[in-house]
């Protein structure tokens, strides 16, 4: 199996309109920490502020990716990140406006684009075929994982070494450049909706399919979870990284290198993945990979030297790829496909969540505790979580709900 199937074409300017149009996100949260370090607000605004944009991308994100329909889903996502271009602009021109001014553009530019990650990865599933799409899945995840490792360094180079709002300016290019490309691309129109469109029978009651929409949304739960989970593990290992390494009495400024070569080591996991089939069903593996990477986190706070930390913390990297490749294809298979761009927004909105939570949660428990204490507490959590997604999957397969199968055929056109 080969990637060179899929990198030609349209996936190739989806991926250019997937990186300049996810680099604003990755950039935001530091990026508005240093817009305003040197303001009278300091680091509190600046923590302010990327609490109200993470706010902004876990609402905007169900509220916009529930609401968009799949034949206008180009539209849809290049007027949000067109808005979260403005929204970007206004923090990059006017860093010392009142709070209540910054804050609420930070929330917009969280909010508008939100639902963009969910609908692009529904539109490049769309670019290739059914044997394809976990090789385009696992490269998403690898041009994620770049992205996203390489987003701090960009942020403190620009906002050292040019000024305080080119972080803020680059995040505004980088979404109106998406929007432009967005264009080029072919339209997305899943089969159901084309039918719909024709006059297919039970689509007139209004009401009757909003509530079958999320009932079918609703069904996803067990996987939703299972993302909350990971999100948590990630939470808590990263940000009790560098108290570990104090706590252990070894140099501190290895923390960036390692959650940089964290990054990576996800990248090239999930390009692993998409090299061959595995076997089992994408649910099981994910499960599988998400209870090895558990493992593998647990391994890094309980070794006490360097080396291995290091390997564990690594190897967990390469394993969590698994965990976000197979999520969204189990995402897929559990969803009809004209409901993708609203699980995959919904999914994206419970990681925020899951990570917020368990951030707040660990870094109550740094300060009482210790970082093993930390970082067991956050695997225990996940595998808590984990064994009740399961527990709900397995109840599910001998009998499933005898209505949804209706409600699926019409209910998200």
């Amino acid at each position: 199996m080969s990637y060179r199937k899929i990198l030609k074409g349209n996936v190739l300017l989806w991926m250019a309109a997937a990186f300049v149009g996810r680099l604003p996100i990755a950039v935001a949260p530091l990026g508005l920490v240093f817009l305003v370090r040197d303001t009278a607000g300091g680091y509190s605004l600046g923590a302010t502020l990327a609490a109200a944009y993470v706010l902004g991308e876990v609402l905007g994100s169900v509220v916009l990716g529930a609401w968009m329909r799949p034949k206008r889903l180009h539209v849809h996502l290049a007027v949000g990140m067109a808005a979260g271009a403005a929204a970007f602009a206004g923090l990059a021109l006017f860093p010392e406006a009142p709070v209540a001014v910054t804050a609420a553009l930070a929330f917009a530019a969280g909010a508008a684009p939100a639902a963009g990650p969910g609908g692009m990865r529904s539109m490049l599933i769309a670019l290739v075929d059914k044997a394809d799409e976990p090789r385009a899945l696992s490269a998403e995840t690898v041009l994620t994982q770049i992205t996203w490792g390489g987003a701090p360094a960009l942020v403190v180079v620009l906002a050292v070494n040019a000024s305080p709002s080119a972080p803020m300016a680059v995040g505004a290019v980088g979404f109106l450049a998406a929007a432009v490309i967005l264009f080029r691309l072919p339209a997305y129109l899943p089969e159901a909706e084309a039918q719909a469109d024709a006059g297919a029978p039970g689509q007139t009651d209004e009401k009757a399919r909003a509530a079958g929409r999320g009932r079918v949304l609703a069904s996803a739960w067990p996987i939703y979870l299972t993302s909350a989970g990971a999100m948590s593990m990630l939470a808590t290992a990263e940000l009790a990284l560098t108290p570990l390494l104090e706590y252990r009495q070894l140099t501190v400024n290895w923390a960036g290198a390692l959650l940089a070569l964290f990054s990576l080591t996800s990248a090239a996991g999930a390009f692993l993945y998409g090299l061959r089939t595995w076997p089992g069903t994408v649910r099981s593996q994910s499960l599988v990979f998400l209870l090895i990477t558990s493992v593998c986190v647990a391994l890094s706070a309980v070794f006490t030297n360097l080396v291995g930390i290091a390997l564990a913390f690594l190897a967990a990297g390469v394993f969590q790829a698994g965990v976000m490749v197979t999520r969204s294809m189990s995402l897929r298979e559990r969803l009809p496909e004209h409901a993708h761009t609203a699980g995959y927004s919904i999914q994206y909105a419970v990681q925020g969540v899951g990570y917020t939570i368990t951030a707040s949660v660990a870094a109550t428990v740094l300060s009482g505790s210790t970082p093993v204490v930390a970082i067991l507490g956050g695997v225990g959590i996940t595998l808590l979580l984990t064994l009740v997604s399961a527990a709900a999957e397995l109840r599910r397969r001998p009998a499933r709900d005898p209505e949804l199968p209706a409600v699926r055929e019409g209910a998200l056109s």
